[in-house]
Parts: structure tokens; C-alpha cells; sequence
């Protein structure tokens, strides 16, 4: 058991839980809703791991005693075998608890969408894609906003900015980040022919400490348009949508999510900061790879998933090999799969 508490951090996680239920008893603790479900959901989560481990390994002296004791009488050993099992299916709650080792994987995330080649029926394959992702998160009971969409001309969208308030948003949807590459016969052809589409996901995290990153007024431009794209009511009819360009790095931000102009320049800030700080963080490690995974290959030229609906139907990772057959339900936003197996794939990579 000493091995699973180091590798846990079980001292830590005490500490921290301690940490969380202090600021949870607070008077004003629920003034903001969002804030407040993110940090009851992590305390959820690390008491969640500390009661197994304190449970597995008392679990452990009793199954050791059961085996002493049964060596020589056959009717118990069924006993054993049962508690055996269950014992089994507690350790690998916590093998999935560990796959969540990243450095950033506890904070939330902002995923942006970018439609690429494929014209029209790219806009629309980012759209789908768009759709699947909120289904997800909705599944997930993911807390999440729409920061800024941008409309296609003809149908689907162009590109839409999603930040999602939640405990581990990061560790779940950094497997996504790279090119999904769409293969099937276009709606918009009237030859019906097959067409390839492709789109960009991107997945940041929100680094907590990111205010002390400090931006100068004339390190940005800052460029104020009118609201468009899906979202009805909520999308605004004034110029108080904010894109942000951060001149020395050429890092563009942009929100719409809020009816004020302020507001949007407020958030679009914070994710700015969250980007130039894990920028600041690669250069010092100079380690690309072990804080944004994929990002690097991941680029226009290499896909992370195919998605096939003609001449046959599956889904297929290129990096872990999993492959689905049921594409319809994977569009549904049933994607635990790839997020599940990625992470392993990733710890295997940490580890080679």
C-alpha cells in the first residue's frame, strides 16, 4: 500500500482535500455557482481516491488474514475469490484515477474548433464536430460557455471557441487536439460524390496562476465587431464581441460570450494570459511535447482521427489504434473511448 499512497501523492491530496473543504465551508463560498460546482467536484474526486486507497488497503489486511485462515477449508475459499474480485474492480477505479497525471490536467480548458480544407463541407464537418463535443460535454455534466463562434457562409461554421468550467475539463479533452479528418459522400455535391473534410481542434488549458503574466497596452491590438454565428438570443446584436492579438507572439484570442464589450475584453484577457503563460512554460522546459502533447505533429499536415461514412463506417484513432464501428453514436458525442484510451497511450509515452 505504501507504493499506491507515492503514487497517489496521498499526503498531498490530504492537504489539498483539507484546502477545499476550508474554502467550501466559507459563508460565500456559493456567490459564484461555477466556481464553487469546479472545486466541490474536485473535492469529490480526491476524497473519492483517499477513501479507496484507505479502504483497499484494510481491504488488503483482511483478505490476507481470509487467505490464512482458508488454506485448509475448501468452503471459504469462494469468499476469497469474491473478495479478490472486488478488490480487482476497486484498483482499477484508482488505475483510472492515475491516469490523470498530467501537469495541467485538474484545470479547466477552453476547445477551439477550426474548419480547414474542404470548403463548405469543411464548415459543416466543424459544425458536427461542434455538436459532438457539447453532447459530450453535456453527458459529462461539464459546465460550459461559448466564448466566440464564427458563421460559414453558406452552412455550418468556421470556427467556435468553447470554455468549459470544470474539475479535469484539460486531462479529458487533450486527446482531442489535432486534425479529424472526415470522409463521406457531400451533401452539398449534387453529383454525390465522396469528399474529404478536415478540421482543427485545438484544447488550452486555463493556468490558474496566469495573473502573474503581465501585458503591455501596446503588445495588443484589440479589435471590437459584432456578434455572430448559432446561438439565438444569446448571440448580440451591437459591436461588443473583442478579438485580441497579442503582437510580439501573434496569439489571437476572441470572446462574445458577454452582452458588454468590457466583459468580452475581460475574458478574452484571461485566456490570452492562459496562452502566453503556457507559451512562457514550453520555452522554459523547452519540452513541447510533455506539456502540449500532440500539438506539434498535430498540425495541418497529420491527423489524429479519420471518421468514415462511405464506403464503410468507423472511426479510427491514429495514435491509440481504437477503432468504432459506430460512428452515428460517436457523433453523439459518445467519445469516452478515445479520451480513456489516449490517456493511457500518453502515460505509456511519459514512461518510454
Amino acid at each position: 500500500m505504501l507504493l499506491l499512497r507515492s503514487i497517489f501523492d496521498f499526503d498531498s491530496k490530504i492537504k489539498k482535500l483539507d484546502e477545499l473543504n476550508s474554502l467550501i465551508s466559507d459563508k460565500d463560498f456559493w456567490s459564484n455557482n461555477n466556481d464553487a460546482k469546479t472545486i466541490t467536484k474536485e473535492a469529490s474526486s480526491i476524497e473519492k481516491i483517499i477513501t479507496l486507497l484507505n479502504n483497499l488497503e484494510n481491504e488488503l489486511n483482511d483478505l490476507y488474514e481470509l487467505i490464512e485462515l482458508s488454506k485448509d477449508e475448501v468452503s471459504e475459499l469462494e469468499q476469497v475469490k469474491t473478495q479478490i474480485k472486488d478488490y480487482e474492480e476497486k484498483l482499477e477505479v484508482l488505475e483510472e484515477e492515475s491516469l490523470f497525471n498530467g501537469e495541467y490536467d485538474d484545470l479547466s480548458a477552453v476547445l477551439n474548433i477550426n474548419a480547414g480544407a474542404g470548403g463548405v463541407d469543411a464548415h459543416d464537418w466543424a459544425e458536427i464536430l461542434f455538436r459532438m463535443y457539447t453532447r459530450f460535454l453535456d453527458s459529462e455534466k461539464m459546465e460550459y460557455e461559448i466564448e466566440e463562434i464564427s458563421s460559414g457562409e453558406e452552412a455550418g461554421i468556421k470556427s467556435v471557441s468553447i470554455r468549459v468550467k470544470s474539475y479535469r475539463a484539460y486531462g479529458i479533452l487533450e486527446s482531442e487536439r489535432g486534425v479529424h479528418r472526415l470522409v463521406r459522400i457531400s451533401p452539398f455535391d449534387s453529383n454525390k460524390r465522396r469528399h474529404t473534410s478536415f478540421a482543427g481542434i485545438d484544447v488550452v488549458p486555463l493556468i490558474e496562476d496566469s495573473d502573474e503574466t503581465v501585458i503591455k497596452d501596446d503588445e495588443i491590438r484589440v479589435d471590437v465587431y459584432r456578434s455572430s454565428g448559432a446561438g439565438g438570443q444569446h448571440v448580440n446584436t451591437t459591436d461588443s464581441a473583442v478579438r485580441i492579438t497579442h503582437l510580439p507572439t501573434g496569439i489571437v484570442v476572441a470572446c462574445q460570450a458577454e452582452r458588454s464589450q468590457l466583459q468580452n475584453k475581460i475574458r478574452a484577457l484571461d485566456l490570452l494570459k492562459s496562452k502566453i503563460a503556457l507559451l512562457e512554460r514550453e520555452k522554459q522546459l523547452k519540452k513541447l511535447d510533455a506539456i502540449r502533447g500532440e500539438q506539434v505533429e498535430a498540425g495541418w499536415g497529420r491527423q489524429i482521427r479519420s471518421y468514415v461514412m462511405q464506403p464503410y463506417q468507423q472511426v479510427k484513432d491514429t495514435r491509440t489504434n481504437i477503432e468504432v464501428g459506430n460512428i452515428q453514436s460517436v457523433l453523439d458525442g459518445d467519445i469516452f473511448i478515445f479520451v480513456k484510451e489516449y490517456l493511457k497511450w500518453r502515460r505509456q509515452g511519459l514512461n518510454d
